[in-house]
């Protein structure tokens, strides 16, 4: 088994640094052309590290290789869609009596300033959430609420680059719609609490305010951490509770399942979770990864809410998204079972969005 991941790993090294040579050495190329430069030992060095600085921050303190390695995998991403469509336009353009290193400059410049404004926009729909609004019906009775407006946040990634001002933002926005339950569904922290605790995000967490409490679950990335009983301290501090398999009934009119992430091999099924409770009251239910609906819907959960998928973050990533997952965002019905996929507050690795925004969920749900 080792020695499998091991050839992977290697294997997935030997790609992309082929990849890494190609795009630098095409952006060598321009330079050269249009500067004329003879040495490339200075531009060498600096692609070389933006393009392993992410690999670097994984076994370094430095959030400076963090930041350099999270926005080289944009940079990298589209640089890598764009080049070979500037390589093809070359080779036809070239065939007519045009001035070669005329040609080379335009197009060059075009890949670059395509790719600087990718970036800019990318990083303003990172960085400017917003409330997105539904409108859902449950029916079922709940005893003590004909309606309930609820708040979801998932996959904040608090961390070096989704950092304090952006969890401020979180507890402004989420305050900002008076909701009566706040539910977040995993991702909080970007792997360990380390970088939450030193920035003091808890501090913003706290803000949160909402009538029937603060929820959430983990997610794959507080598994990834390796440190979550230290999250769920960090949590507890904030207010937020963290439900590990857990159910708990709010205000005598409604069920809340929380499941681990699928990550957790040992975690309960829904059947399991689901098998006591009095199915006349509804049932809400916070699973990180949307996977098992029909699971869900069997088990009689009424609503779920997911994150995780990001929506792709960078597009066309979307377009794998939306065949992994039989709802990638947005709103799903099957038959009785409701659910939302967000798309997420914050990002994983780059801080950018292209064809998906920071958003959170705002729910007005009405009962019979």
């Amino acid at each position: 088994m080792k020695r499998r991941v091991l050839v992977s790993l290697l294997l997935f090294l030997l790609v992309y640094s082929g990849l890494v040579i190609y795009i630098g050495w095409n952006g060598w190329i321009w330079l050269q052309s249009v500067f004329q430069l003879e040495n490339g030992l200075v531009y060498t060095a600096a692609v070389t590290l933006a393009a392993y600085s992410y690999f670097i921050s994984r076994i370094s303190s430095l959030s400076l290789f963090r930041i350099i390695g999270a926005y080289w995998l944009g940079i990298f991403q589209y640089a890598l869609l764009l080049i070979p469509l500037a390589n093809l336009a070359y080779a036809i353009l070239s065939l007519f009596p045009v001035d070669q290193q005329m040609l080379l400059f335009w197009i060059g410049l075009i890949v670059i300033i395509a790719v600087a404004t990718i970036i800019a926009y990318g990083s303003s729909q990172a960085y400017s959430p917003v409330i997105r609004p539904y409108q859902l019906h449950i029916a079922k009775k709940a005893d003590n609420h004909k309606n309930l407006r609820i708040a979801v946040a998932s996959d904040m990634h608090f961390g070096t680059l989704s950092g304090k001002a952006h969890a401020r933002r979180l507890a402004a926005f989420i305050n900002k719609i008076k909701p009566d339950l706040i539910l977040l569904p995993g991702d909080i922290v970007d792997d360990d609490p380390d970088v939450f605790k030193k920035k003091k995000m808890g501090e913003e967490m706290s803000r949160l305010k909402a009538p029937l409490g603060v929820y959430a679950v983990l997610g794959n990335h507080e598994y990834y951490g390796k440190k979550i009983p230290e999250f769920i301290e960090e949590m507890a501090e904030s207010g937020v509770t963290v439900l590990l398999d857990e159910t708990v009934e709010v205000d005598g009119s409604f069920y809340l399942i929380g499941r681990k992430d699928r990550t957790d091999y040992t975690r309960a099924s829904v059947a399991e979770l689901a098998q006591s409770l009095d199915k006349a009251k509804p049932v809400l239910m916070l699973d990180h990864q949307p996977y098992e609906l029909e699971k869900a819907e069997k088990a009689g959960v009424d609503l779920l809410l997911s994150g995780h998928t990001h929506r792709g973050q960078l597009a066309p990533n979307h377009l794998f998204t939306k065949r992994l997952f039989e709802i990638d965002w947005g709103y799903h019905r099957r038959n009785t079972l409701q659910t939302i996929v967000s798309s997420g507050f914050g990002f994983w690795g780059p801080p950018l969005r292209i064809g998906s925004r920071s958003e959170i969920v705002q729910i007005d749900l009405t009962f019979e």
